[in-house]
């Protein structure tokens, strides 16, 4: 198989990236190791409802997915604020009007942010992007690379482009090797997200509002650090919250579901302990985003950017985007496609594409 840009990675920098080469008429070609797109978009669907298992919100300020998804067509709604938030010590009391944790301000996508990778995804040409497709080697040759998937195929590119979280891209064997000082950096760059595990509580009515709660709430308890309403534009309602145990501690997923739930009757009262359904999602066992390097969650937000060992691999052919290399919102969405725009301008048109 041949094409003149190989994109590696169907996230949303990789899908954006795709999007704006399809756009300008190029030759490409986009493949992603999962049967699914959005990387770590990921939504879930419960009666009728989306639940963002991933990324959750999209913020003021944000101008580029501001701008896709009224593109897309899509519909934002507003995170529910409104009520107290509610602060949990470490004795397990529980505080009400304290803490921090609202995410007042930021929208929502209606549909979940999966509505967003699959529609971009519809809108590509079919032939151009493959699912299920997992690539373990790329090999410089005198016209470009040549990429080998798991199952033993080729792809020849005159370029590829990585968008896929450094840490990941590090785990391809690469002919010549990459320099040291590049996957030094690559092993560096902490993939935002992996550390986390994130649970979903969903309930036929919101009881939280009715108390006056926003469903907001931080905890010194556990086993959820953060918690925020969740619920669906029209329903079904729900909340999640941030696992704040290490990844060894939750490996129990039925002893934890139980901390989990008492831990909600705790700061939300007696209806908490009855949920339709209470899924988690832990990331750090999703091999096609975290590394062993990942399995310490992440207390702060780096400084993300792009480094400059990753600059100028294989004559500028080899080519890294992904919301860990954006020169600004690094680790956000709007960074994935801050990412996309930067290697959009190492690709020359295709020659002849109008």
């Amino acid at each position: 198989m041949d094409t003149e840009t190989l994109i590696i990675g169907g996230g949303l920098s990789g899908l954006s990236l795709a999007r704006h080469l399809s756009a300008r008429g190029d030759r490409f070609l986009l493949v992603e190791a999962r049967d699914r797109w959005g990387g770590r978009i990921f939504s879930e669907t419960h009666a009728g409802g989306a639940f963002d298992l991933g990324p959750s919100w999209f913020w003021p300020g944000q101008p580029r997915i501001a701008a896709l998804v009224d593109a897309l067509g899509l519909t934002r709604f507003d995170q529910y604020a409104d009520g107290a938030l509610s602060y949990e010590e470490v004795d397990g009391s529980v505080q009400r009007g304290r803490g921090f944790a609202s995410m007042e301000g930021s929208w929502r996508i209606d549909g979940g942010f999966g509505a967003m990778t699959t529609a971009i995804a519809a809108a590509l040409p079919q032939d151009n992007i493959c699912l299920s497709t997992k690539i373990t080697a790329l090999e410089k040759t005198e016209s470009g690379i040549s990429a080998r998937s798991e199952t033993g195929d080729d792809i020849h590119a005159r370029r590829v482009v990585l968008a896929l979280p450094p840490r990941l891209a590090a785990q391809f064997a690469f002919t010549p090797a990459l320099p040291s000082d590049t996957m030094t950096e690559m092993a560096q760059v902490a993939t935002w997200m992996a550390g986390h595990a994130k649970a979903f509580a969903i309930y036929d009515r919101p009881f939280w509002r009715d108390a006056g709660l926003s469903g907001d709430a931080m905890s010194r308890k556990g086993p959820l650090a953060e918690i925020h309403d969740a619920s669906a534009a029209d329903g079904p309602y729900a909340l999640f919250g941030f696992v704040g145990l290490p990844p060894a501690a939750r490996l129990d997923q039925a002893a934890l579901k139980q901390a989990i739930l008492d831990q909600l009757v705790r700061i939300f009262g007696a209806e908490a302990a009855a949920p339709q359904t209470l899924s988690i999602k832990d990331w750090t066992r999703d091999p096609l985003t975290a590394t062993s390097l990942d399995h310490q969650p992440l207390s702060y937000h780096p400084h993300y950017g792009m480094p400059r060992a990753l600059l100028g691999l294989w004559d500028g052919r080899l080519v890294f985007a992904g919301t860990e290399v954006a020169n600004e919102f690094g680790g956000y969405l709007e960074g994935a496609l801050v990412a996309a725009e930067a290697a959009l301008t190492q690709i020359p048109a295709t020659e002849g594409a109008e």
